[in-house]
């Protein structure tokens, strides 16, 4: 395909949205008119499936690699960087030609080399963490005008999230509509906590559903207006009938409905299925996949109940783009996407999803096996999904062969993903091309994952220990820099905080149950600091009043294995208290 005839690519996707929380998947209160009309107009692959978690899923659709394979096992705990040597869909667009932005959440690393403008996105409007509100998200933000990084500088934006996102990827369209243009829009709604405009709340206002029910969908509304506001837009630029729009969410729905013990649901709609977010269980990991491209001929209207998932994303975009797909885990789907007989090599297809969200993963773990209609949960409970589409009938017993060859499956996916598990992912410090990294507790490994990551954690003082893996660029005296409040905050790190330190104005709803998370911060009883990097440890009193212990250290290019602590009283190492929360590195000059 000429590159000039390439097409562009739009790709929505939102975060903690479930196959359930849409009015065209049968929901019978959500108002998503946008959405359920796009639903109308696209092809719609119907068994489609994601990671179980955002950024398993994440990795998976932008390499076309299992998220286990791409090294992204968990959302935090240093589980979450995507593998520095994968290539990334966006890498291999600019090698062809196209501008690529994304704006909104990214989740796959906060540092260098792993940032979305490391892997290929040229331009980026986009929020540290899993989240905001998290321990890498700028201070303070809370959905309404907050402070977002533009390609890794802080810029103060106007608006609640969503529409702020939506409003500089429309920007970012605008400006390159004449060329050939990538756009990944992934806000953070309708993920925790759940803060909404009043005005999208209020749609739901005598709906006889919970009160967190009506912010979600709240939320859900206002993703689909602003789905609305892109197509129009589109339409006005004249782009609708050369660009492939996809709309997508990342895993099962983490707030739309209750489950029980057992998975099943309790309250809420999932469209009939077992399970929601993290679950092994179809509710879990299936999900929306709505694709447009008129220009394409790609069938409009029209359901694909073949099997498909997250891995397939990279092969097919490329595919479709005319551009060689190097070597992956997935598969196109563009014969399914142009219509007549399934391939051969769809019919009997395998495909494996699992929660791992551990330090290291475990053979087995929450995974669910899938071929056509059968699943085979967690290694022992089989289920048809024909007959049995809430998978309450366990089959295993009256299908022993099926349930062993499932088994046999996952042994060669298992072998497949587990090569480079051991492989350790490290935040490159000292680089040109990103002059000061600046760590957090949500990123630091520890052997139970047990660590902070959140900015409510962080005001009530909750303790996590354990270590960050760094690299080191080149020999050279490095400055380690410890804070237990970030340095936009301006707090001194024995500081408690009174009150409120935010403002979302008197429209915007704050979710009742998260306003601790935003309420008061406890002083901490600490006299030192103390740094060990491999077997060197340093150790300095805290003055008062000091925002910041800082330590000089000269060190060789290479790995190296950094630990932190404030300590309260004079024996550091029979009195630690807590790691720094937030921890930065930069090389002085020679």
């Amino acid at each position: 395909m000429p590159p000039a005839q390439r097409p562009n690519i739009i790709f929505v996707l939102t975060d903690d949205q479930g196959y359930g929380d849409l009015g065209c998947h049968g929901n019978p209160i959500i108002k998503t008119p946008a959405i359920d009309a796009f639903h109308a107009r696209a092809a719609r692959l119907t068994q489609f499936h994601s990671g179980t978690t955002c950024a398993p899923t994440r990795a998976g659709l932008l390499t076309g690699l299992n998220c286990n394979s791409a090294g992204v096992w968990h959302t935090i705990g240093g589980a979450s960087l995507l593998r520095h040597d994968a290539r990334t869909l966006p890498e291999i667009l600019r090698e062809h030609g196209y501008r690529t932005g994304l704006f909104g959440k990214w989740h796959l690393g906060d540092d260098y080399p792993y940032r979305p403008q490391d892997r290929g996105f040229e331009q980026t409007v986009y929020h540290r963490g899993g989240g905001l509100t998290q321990v890498s998200d700028f201070w303070g933000n809370d959905y309404f005008n907050d402070t977002y990084l533009v390609n890794g500088k802080p810029k103060a934006f106007e608006g609640y999230c969503t529409d702020v996102f939506f409003g500089v990827a429309l920007k970012f369209i605008e400006t390159h509509k004449a060329e050939p243009f990538c756009c990944f829009i992934t806000p953070n709604a309708p993920h925790v906590p759940l803060n909404v405009e009043k005005k999208y709340r209020d749609l739901y206002a005598d709906e006889a559903i919970s009160e967190k029910l009506k912010r979600l969908y709240g939320m859900i509304s206002n993703i689909d207006d602003n789905f609305r506001r892109l197509e129009r837009r589109l339409d006005e630029l004249g782009l609708t009938e050369n660009t492939i729009l996809i709309f997508m969410t990342d895993n099962g729905t983490e707030t739309g409905c209750e489950v029980d013990p057992d998975q099943f649901i309790t309250a809420g709609y999932n469209a009939g299925m077992r399970g929601k977010k993290g679950s092994p269980y179809d509710g879990g990991h299936r999900v929306p996949f709505f694709l447009r491209w008129p220009a394409g001929h790609i069938r409009e209207g029209q359901d694909i109940p073949t099997l498909a998932g997250y891995t397939d994303f990279t092969p097919t975009l490329l595919d479709l783009c005319g551009i060689e797909c190097p070597e992956v885990e997935g598969r196109t789907l563009r014969p399914l996407l142009k219509g007549g007989a399934v391939p051969e090599n769809f019919k009997k297809r395998v495909l494996v999803t699992d929660t791992q969200r551990i330090p290291y993963p475990i053979k087995w773990r929450l995974s669910s096996v899938m071929q056509e209609n059968w699943r085979l949960v967690c290694g022992r409970e089989l289920y048809d999904l024909s007959s049995d589409p809430e998978q309450r009938n366990n089959l295993s017993a009256q299908y022993p062969e099926k349930r062993e060859a499932l088994r046999a499956a996952y042994e060669e996916w298992w072998a497949l993903c587990s090569r480079q598990f051991n492989e350790i992912q490290m935040t490159r410090i000292g680089a040109a091309a990103c002059p000061q990294a600046g760590l957090t507790t949500l990123e630091m490994c520890n052997e139970d994952s047990n660590v902070v990551w959140h900015q409510g954690q962080v005001r009530q003082a909750q303790v996590s220990l354990g270590w960050w893996n760094i690299h080191a660029e080149e020999n050279g005296t490095y400055e380690f820099i410890l804070r237990r409040w970030p340095e936009e905050s301006g707090h001194a790190i024995r500081d408690g905080i009174g009150g409120f330190d935010i403002d979302p104005g008197p429209e915007n709803f704050l979710e009742e149950s998260a306003l601790g998370w935003y309420r008061d911060g406890k002083a901490i009883d600490v006299y030192g600091a103390a740094l060990k990097l491999d077997g060197q440890c340093f150790y300095q009193d805290l003055t008062t009043g000091a925002r910041a212990a800082i330590f000089t250290v000269k060190l060789k290019q290479g790995m190296h294995t950094l630990r932190a602590w404030f300590s309260g009283g004079n024996n550091l190492f029979t009195s630690t208290v807590m790691s720094p929360y937030y921890v930065s590195i930069k090389k002085e000059k020679s």
